[in-house]
């Protein structure tokens, strides 16, 4: 894969920052655009812009087609059917949808939800309210050293009362990747269904929800080179034909009278209301994009150069990197420089150009067992290289020396 051939894919790649190259290595908070989906979101607008599911004119239908093709790409992407992809605005969202439907269905007095304490809080909170407004328990699986699940723990705390298992297939801190076809089995031996985040794990290698076994399982568009304000959620066909809505309004409806209302079939009853259909245009723009190079490139790519990263990294005195110690899996590197803030190394690096992620990446209960207020992030993505790494370690080399004269 030619990443300099790559890069001129992603327009703001091109630009400086502060005099230099942009070194762009934030992808795990939301990645770069290519003008594949630039051009698709502007074409959706500029052609076919109307209102889905309602009009009878062309340029509805035409809508219509484009939302309807865009679910098909996404389902494809994942390897899912059609009708098990709901859309949502996000991993979020799609969270929550789960939590507050699929929760009051199987929560209550004598269950439990299991899951860690390494989770973002879009995976932690809505299990928490959903299991304490239901009176289940909160059980959470000891963590390895390095911060991963494994499933001999899982095991430890997954029973007869579990009804859900949540859990990220992919860090976005410690950069760590759950064995999700073990929790899996763990999950469907007590009954339990498996509910992963895979905000982290879809943009980056082949996902096939059957292969894994997931149950439910939530990826946003903004982190895969799609738009914001756009995800998806996918559910097993059966689990969401059991499932109510949560949220109310038009189109999610067959009929409404003064005495009550019934609903559409998954997954239209969980999209009520006007969707983000440029979103879902330029999310699977992105899918075709991502598909065109290669999900198996773009993992060998992001292995090797996280890799390459950590190793580097540690070539800086005084540098602390968080973890896995050996051969890594994903393209998240985090890390503390002593004596200095995050904040305050993010704010020097950018001064080099380089951008880097910090604080603490909405994982505050792992924040507190690494003991640590904060941390830096660098994440990789499919156009960044060892050019950018070198940077990032040529800023923290200055930046390190530049406090050290402070502190003096």
């Amino acid at each position: 894969m030619s990443i300099a051939a790559r890069r001129e894919d992603f327009p703001l790649l091109a630009t400086q920052m502060h005099g230099h190259r942009l070194a762009y290595l934030d992808s795990a908070a939301t990645s770069q655009k290519p003008r594949a989906v630039l051009d698709a979101v502007r074409r959706y607008y500029e052609e076919d812009n109307a209102n889905v599911h309602r009009g009878v004119y062309e340029l509805a239908a035409r809508a219509t087609q484009d939302y309807e093709d865009a679910r098909e790409t996404i389902s494809s992407f994942i390897g899912a059917a059609a009708e098990e992809i709901v859309f949502t605005r996000g991993t979020t969202e799609s969270i929550n949808l789960v939590a507050r439907s699929y929760g009051e269905k199987v929560l209550g007095p004598g269950t439990n939800v299991v899951t860690s304490a390494a989770e973002h809080h879009s995976n932690l909170l809505p299990w928490q309210q959903a299991a304490w407004a239901h009176g289940a328990e909160v059980r959470y699986v000891a963590l390895a050293p390095d911060g991963s699940v494994s499933p001999d723990a899982l095991a430890e705390v997954v029973d007869a009362g579990t009804r859900v298992v949540a859990l990220a297939h992919a860090s976005n801190v410690m950069g760590t990747v759950a064995d999700i076809s073990a929790a899996a089995e763990i999950a469907h031996a007590y009954g339990a269904v498996l509910a992963v985040d895979a905000a982290q794990s879809v943009p980056h290698r082949p996902i096939d929800v059957r292969a894994l076994g997931a149950d439910f399982l939530s990826f946003s568009g903004h982190k895969m080179c799609g738009p914001t304000g756009i995800g998806a959620l996918f559910g097993r066909a059966d689990l969401l034909a059991a499932m109510q809505p949560v949220y109310y309004g038009g189109e999610m409806i067959e009929e409404v009278t003064l005495q009550g209302a019934t609903w559409k079939e998954t997954p239209w009853r969980f999209e009520g209301g006007t969707p983000n259909i440029a979103g879902a245009v330029g999310m699977a723009a992105a899918a075709d994009y991502l598909r065109s190079v290669g999900m198996e490139a773009i993992h060998e790519h992001e292995v090797e150069l996280a890799n390459y990263l950590a190793q580097r990294i540690r070539e800086v005195p005084g540098v602390v990197v968080y973890g896995p110690k050996g051969q890594r899996d994903s393209g998240v590197v985090t890390f503390n420089l002593d004596g200095v803030h995050a904040h305050d190394l993010a704010t020097a690096l950018d001064t080099e150009g380089v951008c880097v992620r910090a604080g603490h990446h909405c994982c505050q209960p792992l924040m507190r067992q690494l003991q640590a207020s904060s941390t830096a992030r660098a994440s990789v993505y499919l156009y960044n290289d060892r050019e950018d790494v070198d940077q990032l370690v040529d800023a923290l080399v200055k930046a390190k020396e530049f406090f050290h004269r402070v502190a003096r």
